[in-house]
């Protein structure tokens, strides 16, 4: 009875180890370390660090005001300033002794005294007229250039307007408009060549009209008719002296292309673009000699092309024109020369 229950038994521990299988360790899960990246150093302003100032007036449009304020913050940030916007600028505001820059917009709080008072302070007076840079006050100025704008004009209407019929409007016996009209007429040939056309040209283009210098500002639009109506010009460059709001915004009446050193508003009808001055390059530009410490520099702003229309200036022709825009910038291509 005692082996019958041995061998039973044994049975039973058989059965059971076949049925259990192979035992199976399993391996714990893998942890993959996560890599948590260290914060970036970011430096905290303290009384002593450096300070930068920009003084801005107060009924500037919001669009601008936030360009000018970003584009000086950034430039603070990258020198490790810290920075102050102001709506103006008393001797009471210089009396921190970790100002070392301040950029000062119209209207004029008395720069020129105010500078002498700091003497290690760097100041720029931003399109601010009737200054002179010297001392540590650096000026920039409203861009004084005629040739480069008008060079531009040139290429532009010409690559816009059917066998190049374009034209300016000019003040009589005023060398400068002279100097701007020869570059205009490059930059018709810098876009076309020699310009052959389809048809006989027994007029020439661009053509030009001059104002007698004691025209009334009224009679404006007349020159610009002789042009338009009598010389079958389809696109204009009004030399900037002459180019007032009213005179503009008429001949956007007449169906004609215009483009400008400003833009007056309401936009005139065909306006095809603004070359100005881009003064947000040239404070980024003068920004390293005023961190150093170097004024008393003129400040020369770059041009810039502004209120592009893209139904007329499309992308592939707007390339092009900043393309010589950039060449005529590096001196690579001379306005008084084709």
């Amino acid at each position: 009875m005692r082996v019958k229950h041995f061998f039973f038994a044994v049975l039973i521990i058989a059965v059971l180890s076949a049925c259990g299988g192979k035992s199976t360790e399993i391996a714990p899960p893998t942890v993959v370390p996560s890599h948590t990246p260290m914060p970036t150093a970011t430096i905290i302003p303290t009384p002593s660090t450096p300070l930068a100032i920009l003084v801005l007036p107060v009924d500037m449009d919001q669009t601008t005001s936030d360009l000018y304020q970003k584009t000086v913050y950034d430039l603070a940030q990258q020198s490790n300033f810290r920075f102050q916007v102001r709506n103006s600028l008393t001797a009471a505001d210089l009396t921190d002794s970790t100002l070392k820059v301040v950029i000062v917009l119209p209207p004029d709080p008395g720069i020129v005294s105010l500078a002498a008072t700091v003497p290690g302070v760097q100041f720029l007076a931003v399109n601010i007229p009737n200054l002179t840079a010297g001392g540590n006050l650096s000026v920039l100025a409203g861009d004084s250039q005629v040739e480069l704008p008008a060079f531009l004009a040139g290429y532009i209407l010409t690559m816009l307007v059917e066998e190049y019929h374009i034209g300016m409007v000019i003040p009589k016996d005023n060398v400068d408009a002279q100097r701007a009209y020869i570059a205009f007429a490059n930059g018709k040939t810098y876009y076309c060549g020699l310009c052959r056309t389809f048809y006989i040209d027994p007029i020439g283009y661009p053509q030009k009209t001059e104002v007698l210098t004691d025209e009334k500002t009224e009679n404006y639009g007349a020159y610009a008719n002789l042009l338009i109506n009598d010389a079958d010009v389809d696109a204009l460059y009004i030399y900037p002296s002459l180019a007032n709001d009213e005179l503009l915004s008429y001949i956007g009446t007449q169906g004609v292309l215009l483009i400008g050193t400003s833009m007056p508003v309401p936009r005139p009808g065909g306006w095809v673009a603004t070359i100005r001055p881009d003064t947000i390059k040239a404070i980024q530009t003068a920004w390293p000699n005023l961190v150093a410490g170097q004024g008393g520099i003129n400040v020369q702003s770059p041009l810039g092309l502004a209120d592009v229309d893209p139904d007329l200036l499309t992308p592939g022709r707007l390339r092009l024109a900043q393309e010589t825009l950039d060449s005529l910038l590096a001196g690579r291509i001379l306005t008084g020369n084709p």
